[in-house]
């Protein structure tokens, strides 16, 4: 991690939102007795993608727990002990292995605060790798965060930088309730610049990470960098670009979403899940029922083709929203 001094006169950090991740869960592990980590290979192995790397030789294995390969199990192993008074973070290798938890996940984690007249909350983060763009074919590359965004009794979080990477954990485990936070795949290996003088992120707010006056860029997670890189291209255009990262899936930050649109008059939202029933119909339909008379274009969606992700690299790009693809929408909408 490479340190240096801000212009503002804090000290900054170039790191990668692995590493991020890492020393928020350390942060969390020393600050807190209650917590600790479960999952598959997260000990001995350091996490299938690195994460938890050196953390069992640190904390030791009743704080840093493998699991065996139940991912009901040990999601609900880890729901009994939220209920018991602990903050567990479990790590679910892949989006796609969450199915095999989604009884404990929906019927469990987010009712039980409801069903039992308030009296039970269920303190939880549950952890997991989601999106394409690796080479892993079709079972291992689903974006399915708007699954969990239809459910009540849940928070979802993406983050996209490594400030949230870095900071999203301590609030998620400050939340009483579950917090479901889905971590991009293509984002482990990302630099950033990690302001230390930053120590709590908002987990109710949208983020404008670019301004702009021409058009509102709507995204979240592995997909913002490629709308970051799609303004970039559109200003040598004289085209302005407002990206906005959603950050929270549920609750979702319509007032962010509504002001950018309010100051753009066009909206293009980019989602890697697949267009039908997806968040981009969702933050579609609160610009249209709210912000429609503020448009001077149609909404644009740039969202995977409606397919199994392919395993051959062209094809896996072709079916992905793409900087160029970001671009041609926004040309169209400004047009």
């Amino acid at each position: 991690m490479n340190a240096r001094r801000s212009a503002s006169g804090g000290s900054t950090a170039s790191t990668t939102y692995r590493e991020a991740l890492r020393d928020g869960l350390r942060e969390a592990l020393r600050s807190d007795d209650r917590v600790f980590l479960m999952g598959e290979d997260v000990g001995r192995y350091g996490g299938c993608f690195g994460v938890s790397l050196g953390l069992l030789e640190e904390f030791g294995p009743d704080r840093i727990r493998d699991t065996p390969l139940s991912e009901s199990a040990f999601v609900g192993a880890g729901i009994g002990a939220a209920l018991g008074g602990l903050r567990p973070v479990v790590e679910i290798m892949t989006v796609n292995f969450s199915l095999l938890a989604l009884d404990q996940i929906l019927n469990n984690a987010a009712t039980l605060l409801h069903m039992s007249g308030g009296q039970l909350s269920v303190p939880i983060v549950i952890r997991m790798t989601t999106g394409a763009g690796r080479q892993l074919a079709a079972q291992h590359s689903h974006s399915l965060e708007g699954w969990y965004a239809h459910i009540p009794g849940i928070r979802v979080l993406t983050p996209a930088t490594t400030d949230d990477a870095r900071h999203m954990l301590a609030a998620a485990l400050d939340d009483p309730d579950p917090v479901v936070m889905f971590e991009h795949g293509s984002l482990y290996n990302e630099e950033g610049v990690l302001d230390d003088t930053v120590d709590s992120v908002d987990l109710d707010s949208a983020a404008v990470r670019r301004p702009g006056t021409d058009v509102s860029v709507i995204t979240y997670g592995g997909s913002l960098p490629k709308a970051l890189a799609a303004a970039e291209t559109l200003a040598a255009d004289g085209i302005g670009a407002e990206v906005v990262d959603l950050r929270s899936l549920r609750p979702l930050d319509d007032a962010t979403v509504l002001a950018s649109v309010a100051r753009t008059h066009r909206a293009v939202i980019v989602d890697e899940a697949w267009r039908s029933g997806s968040i981009s119909a969702e933050v579609a339909a609160r610009i249209a029922e709210r912000s429609f008379y503020e448009l001077d274009a149609p909404v644009q969606r740039v969202c995977s083709q409606e397919v199994p992700i392919p395993y051959a690299r062209q094809l896996e790009e072709a079916a992905l929203p793409q900087p160029a693809s970001i671009v041609a929408a926004v040309r169209q909408a400004v047009a």
